[in-house]
């Protein structure tokens, strides 16, 4: 099958049109013709190598971490799932690999495609979709009338942040660029900050919730606008501790990501509120569960641009760029 490899890690590494072997599914994987494939900053990151000390991946490697096709084959034990069922899914760490005609995917990590969505629309969601409610519901359990900020309303993450912290009821800040103001506000945002001119942290105070997706410097400045007691939640950094024992690394691991994070970790508890690094994990219930929302309305996504699978490299530089409005998606079929 045709796929999209790289062969070592390299910020200036492209990816490589080549062949590659037909996955051979596992007792309880199914085999997905893939139609679409979204495009993560995730994917940038490993390619340039920032989580090969965690995520020891082998060469050459297809990336991709989303995807929506159609089940072509099933293991003996697969019970969900049948051939020709349309399913959209975020496959696990070390099981990636959706820039390809086709992919296995653990059952328990895939889930029926919203009957509302294209494959296009349906690709884009899983891993950002998975994100927010790992933070949001999972992890920080916001309840209605909390003040969330979410940074980057516009971005990948952003978009469908906003969407459901309205859904469960929270006011929402985010920072965009003026361009993108009316967006953001038509997804639910609350208060709308221009990162260009403005400082979010000379107008927003006493929230109880960050999402954090931006550099150290961010994050820092976020800490301040939180109240006793809130929370920030970093999708970006520094890892800590709690994530290497969660991930199952060794000890040595769990002392580096220590150090790594302790200045973040001191000045949120000068502050009284809590840090924590997530790094989002495969789940197909969780999807299940975003599906209702999608098929019911609450959260739609935002698709920024489509590009034909042999532009996989250029879609994911646009990626790179950092001005893409919600997701990028790359079209199979």
């Amino acid at each position: 099958m045709k796929a999209f490899v790289i062969n070592k890690y390299g910020k200036h590494e492209k990816l490589h049109l080549t062949d590659v072997a037909k996955p051979v599914v596992r007792e309880n994987e199914v085999l997905v013709e893939i139609h679409a494939a979204g495009l993560n900053l995730l994917d940038s990151k490993i390619k340039d190598g920032e989580f090969k000390l965690f995520l020891p991946y082998k060469f050459p490697l297809v990336l991709g971490h989303d995807v929506a096709g159609v089940v072509v084959e099933v293991g003996s034990a697969v019970r969900k799932f049948k051939v020709g069922d349309e399913v959209y899914a975020r496959p696990a760490d070390f099981r990636i690999g959706t820039f390809a005609e086709y992919i296995a995917i653990d059952e328990a990590d895939a889930a029926l495609k919203p009957a509302n969505l294209s494959m296009v629309e349906a690709a884009s969601i899983p891993l950002v979709a998975l994100t927010v409610w790992q933070a949001l519901v999972e992890k920080a359990q916001l309840k209605k009338g909390q003040k969330a900020f979410i940074q980057a309303g516009s971005g990948g993450v952003g978009t469908i942040a906003i969407q459901m912290a309205k859904h469960l009821g929270l006011d929402v800040a985010t920072t965009t660029s003026s361009k993108n103001n009316d967006l953001v506000k038509s997804l639910g945002a609350d208060v709308v900050i221009d990162y260009q001119t403005v400082d979010f942290e000379n107008v927003l105070k006493d929230y109880d919730f960050v999402l954090n997706s931006q550099d150290n410097s961010t994050l820092k400045k976020s800490i301040n606008i939180l109240k006793a007691g809130g929370q920030a939640v970093s999708i970006s950094g520094p890892p800590t501790a709690d994530f290497a024992r969660q991930a199952g690394l060794p000890w040595f691991f769990k002392i580096i990501l220590s150090l790594i994070s302790f200045g973040i970790r001191r000045k949120a508890s000068k502050h009284g509120v809590h840090y924590s690094f997530l790094f989002m994990e495969a789940s197909g219930s969780q999807l299940q569960q975003i599906t209702r929302l999608i098929e019911s309305g609450v959260i739609k996504p935002v698709v920024d641009r489509v590009y034909p699978f042999e532009q996989t490299n250029q879609a994911l530089q646009y990626v790179e760029s950092h001005h893409a409005k919600g997701k990028v998606v790359v079209k199979m079929k």
